[in-house]
């Protein structure tokens, strides 16, 4: 069984969540690969064969998903980037900002020359997925967005509050992670300028439901019932997809092809290693809906 360790840092009687950390035994890198785009020397691994799916970790976490990669390479090729900063992906002065990690994205695409490919993420790896469909449709077939938000009210307060001290509890939170398992994992990581760098990037407003209007992929939006994500915040990101808007009918003809999972006995923080993830993956990548 994965040991976790969640990172807390109270600092003014506010904990670090949502952002946390799932320290493993370090585990091997197969099929280890470089990309140089953008001014970013990006890595990645390649998993099983088929149709490429990309898979983007959450914050500081690279790990999030090695539960479930196996499963969902089972009938797919399934591309794991590092993004800036983090993992093997060495950091630049580039501040962190998930429209600048989702050309990264779109430009390992083209770059890999597959077309289109489907995009998954969780968490920051969410933020960056919608910003890969909203800004580069043409490399975007199918979407799956995992435990994100599309405004920086979208986290209960508790979340804001800890994102407002994420800088200036960066030190010690890079301390911490320099020790931990993930630390010894990746030893090249600059623990407390990725903090400072996400807590900066937290900071920024920003409210991308224009764009989430305009996303013509076919997307899946997974979150824990119960996430750092408000309730309300789910609702109305799927109705901006679509969903949500009326009866689908007895046969289910007048639904969206947009599709929504609340995973039970679940938060923010185990999510990416639910099971449940590679079946609702799977499930989703494999179905035969219509375009939008």
């Amino acid at each position: 069984m994965l040991r976790r360790t969640f990172v807390q840092a109270l600092a003014a009687g506010v904990s670090m969540a949502p952002l946390y950390l799932q320290a493993k035994e370090p585990v091997a890198m197969p099929n280890a690969h470089f990309a140089d785009v953008n001014g970013q020397h990006l890595f990645y691994q390649v998993h099983g064969s088929g149709k490429p799916l990309i898979l983007l970790h959450g914050g500081a976490d690279t790990e999030a998903f090695a539960g479930n990669v196996a499963g969902i390479a089972k009938d797919r090729q399934v591309i794991a980037p590092h993004l800036q900063g983090h993992g093997r992906t060495p950091d630049t002065e580039r501040p962190l900002r998930c429209e600048f990690l989702a050309d990264d994205i779109a430009a390992l695409i083209r770059h890999l020359g597959i077309g289109k490919a489907d995009v998954a993420g969780y968490s920051l790896g969410g933020g960056v997925a919608l910003q890969t469909a909203i800004r580069h449709p043409d490399v975007v077939d199918r979407l799956i967005v995992l435990s994100t938000v599309i405004s920086n009210d979208g986290w209960y307060p508790e979340g804001q509050a800890a994102f407002a001290q994420l800088e200036a509890n960066a030190p010690m939170i890079g301390e911490h992670l320099k020790a931990s398992p993930m630390g010894q994992m990746y030893p090249d990581v600059d623990w407390t300028k990725l903090f400072r760098k996400i807590g900066e990037m937290a900071r920024q407003p920003f409210d991308w439901s224009s764009g989430v209007r305009q996303i013509k992929a076919r997307t899946l939006l997974v979150f824990a019932d119960a996430d750092g994500v408000r309730f309300e915040h789910i609702v109305q990101f799927y109705r901006l997809l679509g969903g949500g808007q009326r009866d689908a009918g007895i046969d289910g003809s007048l639904r969206s092809v947009n599709q929504l999972a609340i995973v039970p006995n679940a938060t923010h923080y185990n999510l990416a290693g639910n099971p449940l993830i590679s079946e609702l993956v799977n499930g989703f990548l494999g179905a035969n809906a219509a375009p939008r």
